[in-house]
């Protein structure tokens, strides 16, 4: 049986998206950046990722960390090791991309709630043609999410103003209308946190990694600058750095684009539900009062 329009709501306290989520993504970039300097040194820098050539024309066995002489990459990762200084750094922003990207999936899939949000919006919709607030608040109750949270604290605020005697029905009508965009108003911090900082690595990525390249070509023309026959090595680790940072750069700053993107869309999803459900609340309220 729907409940009618005098049934009075009692014991229903607003739905709380409860959306997790990092709240401070410094620490993040902190442990990120002791990964990558781990991985730089110890993965990529390991010495069977080299060719050794000793002073004295000598081999140097694979387990050698510190020798006399020259070290050539015998495979990619030790070309990324010859990358340079830049390399940490830009592994640090490209691991920050990914763990904040995996964070934002997990608060937004939290954000989202319960069930398919379309069906819960006209699901709410036909509540509100019903007069059934009861049927609906329990609905929010069920789906809980961002949205829900919007939604369940415009009907408790549709039913004090339903039972208020003093207010006008612009009164109420605005007053109904200031909670929704209050309501929204707490709940967007937390869809769109840590977003500005994968936004803001989509350009450092890219501009750090530039500056990787510009250092890998100025070793590059000082190696051909010198007397003589160019120093070959010296060329050859010039432009391995200028290749490997200019790739991490493109790969950061695209990867960034990317997951900034997806989930500006889907946070554009959620928005527009709260505002077409907030709207029918709106105006249900004017059309029955």
């Amino acid at each position: 049986m729907e409940a009618n329009s005098t049934a009075p709501v009692k014991g229903h306290a607003p739905v709380k998206s409860n959306v997790t989520g990092i709240k401070n993504a410094f620490w993040v970039i902190i442990a990120c950046f002791v990964v990558a300097v781990c991985a730089f040194l110890f993965f990529f820098g390991h010495p069977s990722n080299f060719d050794y050539e000793l002073a004295d024309g000598a081999s140097a066995p694979a387990s050698m960390w510190f020798f006399d002489g020259e070290a050539h990459p015998a495979n990619l990762i030790g070309t990324i090791f010859k990358g340079g200084i830049i390399v940490p750094i830009l592994q640090t922003l490209f691991l920050t991309v990914i763990v904040l990207s995996v964070e934002r999936y997990i608060a937004l899939s939290s954000a989202k709630g319960k069930g398919n949000i379309t069906k819960f919006v006209e699901n709410v919709k036909v509540k509100l043609q019903k007069n059934d607030i009861a049927g609906a608040l329990e609905l929010c109750k069920t789906q809980k999410g961002s949205v829900a949270a919007v939604v369940s604290a415009a009907l408790i605020r549709y039913e004090e103003m339903d039972k208020n005697t003093v207010l006008t029905k612009e009164q109420k009508v605005q007053t109904l209308q200031k909670e929704v965009e209050e309501a929204t108003a707490m709940e967007m911090p937390t869809l769109q946190q840590n977003l500005p900082i994968v936004a803001t690595l989509t350009t450092l990525g890219t501009l750090v990694g530039l500056l990787g390249t510009v250092i890998g070509m100025i070793k590059s023309f000082q190696a051909l600058s010198a007397s003589g026959a160019p120093d070959s090595t010296a060329l050859s680790t010039g432009i391995s750095e200028a290749l490997v940072n200019t790739a991490f750069g493109i790969a950061t700053g695209a990867f960034a684009v990317i997951s900034y993107n997806y989930y500006t869309n889907k946070i554009d999803n959620l928005t527009y539900a709260i505002d077409e459900i907030g709207f029918s609340i709106v105006q249900t309220f004017q059309a029955t009062h």
